[in-house]
């Protein structure tokens, strides 16, 4: 079994920081804000996931730590919204206080149904204390109920799921389990709404071929799921690119995208995907690594899939990690209406704490990175680990681990244009 509490420890204070910086990279100069900064006192620290926006322009998250019970080593963690005030600033309202028993340590954020219920998953807790996949349904009179919908044992279901859940216009959940399944390398999984509950499927259990999905799942117009794997395949065992299909009878079947080349020592196409993946318009695949790549000794790379009529998929480095620009890669990328790329990386900048980029397609292949905002570890933040998220005026937000004031326990950010 693995059942590890990666995080510990208790800090005091709160600061909610309103940080403004202006940043110039080549012509393009982006503003960075921080709407909230979580504190000991405030609801949750420590936030790993990106956000949610609904209808009306509020957003939602996790934090992995912070608020309730001290079951789970330190606090369990908690769900949040933050509501844009008349008068400038952000209001945060806790959700959900996890207790261990319901869930314990959200890595993942959450997402929305078409009625306005909230699903996520968190990596411990449960009643096994193995991770959860939760619904979180909002009460008339004000309030959300949560309901624990799989608690994962470790077997054949899987365990430890650090990512959350995508959602098909029918209602269903396709998710991934670090661990677990028949060979105990991590499972993709659906869970189903029926008349008596939810109704969990595995639909495929990983082993050689690809093992430890840690990112999560990328659903296609045509039902397909697509994602990586951190670890395994039968080259360098650097981690793979996953689709999975469904067929006429129900099943499931895998095929291995693409196997990453990254040795010990890094790749030229890196190694140990961690991230999800997106598509464009033209079917292709763009994801990024966490290590290997030729450059900059061997700091993740940022990548496009590309189909063949053959049935193969080729892989293009559009870009190298590095310590100038960013490096570490763990979160999904996204797009703007232009085609360019945008994302997070863990280290890189000016202090080594983390940055905001964009990357811009050129005539050479290769995509130029421009920082939008270099981190430096106090008040405006570090060590962002999330996908970025757009809002309707195309303005950026996600979160960070780190920073944000004396307590030290990560933001949320708007990065503005």
């Amino acid at each position: 079994m693995h059942n590890q509490n990666v995080w510990s420890g208790q800090k005091l204070g709160l600061a909610i920081v309103a940080l403004t910086l202006i940043l110039v990279s080549g012509a393009w100069a982006a503003t960075e804000t921080v709407i909230y900064s979580f504190g000991a006192d405030s609801g949750g620290y420590w936030p790993l996931a990106g956000l949610t926006f609904d209808g009306s322009g509020n957003l939602y998250g996790t934090a992995a730590f912070g608020q309730g019970a001290k079951k789970c080593g330190t606090e369990c963690g908690m769900v949040f919204e933050l509501t844009p005030a008349t008068g400038g600033g952000w209001t945060e309202t806790v959700l959900h206080t996890f207790s261990g028993s319901d869930g314990s340590v959200p890595t993942a954020g959450v997402v929305f149904d078409k009625a306005g219920n909230l699903y996520g998953t968190t990596s411990q807790g449960g009643a096994h204390n193995l991770g959860v996949v939760f619904e979180l349904t909002p009460n008339s009179g004000g309030g959300w109920t949560e309901k624990v919908l799989h608690s994962f044992t470790g077997g054949y279901d899987g365990e430890l799921p650090s990512s959350g859940v995508t959602i098909d216009a029918a209602g269903n959940l396709y998710g991934t389990a670090e661990f677990g399944g028949a060979h105990f390398e991590g499972v993709a999984y659906e869970l189903t709404p029926t008349s008596t509950g939810w109704k969990h499927k595995v639909l495929h259990s990983f082993g050689k071929e690809g093992k430890r999905p840690y990112g999560g799942l990328l659903l296609d117009a045509t039902g397909n799921l697509y994602g990586t794997t951190s670890g395994g395949g039968s080259i360098k065992g650097a981690g793979v690119v996953f689709e999975l299909t469904p067929n006429a009878s129900g099943v499931w079947n895998e095929i291995v995208l693409y196997e990453f080349q990254g040795g010990r020592n890094g790749g030229k196409d890196g190694r140990n995907p961690r991230a999800g993946l997106i598509l464009d318009g033209q079917g292709n695949l763009y994801g990024s690594t966490l290590l290997g790549g030729t450059r900059h000794r061997g700091r993740g790379i940022i990548f496009k899939l590309t189909p063949s009529s053959q049935g193969m998929w080729k892989s293009s480095v559009l870009h190298y990690g590095g310590r100038n620009g960013g490096y570490s890669y763990v979160s999904a990328l996204v797009f703007d209406a232009a085609g360019n790329l945008y994302g997070t990386a863990v280290s890189g900048g000016g202090q080594d704490r983390g940055v905001v980029f964009r990357l811009t397609p050129t005539t050479s292949g290769f995509w130029k990175e421009q920082v939008l905002n270099s981190f430096g570890g106090g008040s405006d933040g570090a060590s962002p680990q999330a996908a970025l998220v757009w809002d309707g005026v195309g303005n950026l937000y996600s979160t960070t681990f780190q920073g944000g004031g004396s307590y030290d326990g990560g933001t949320v950010f708007k990065i503005t244009p």
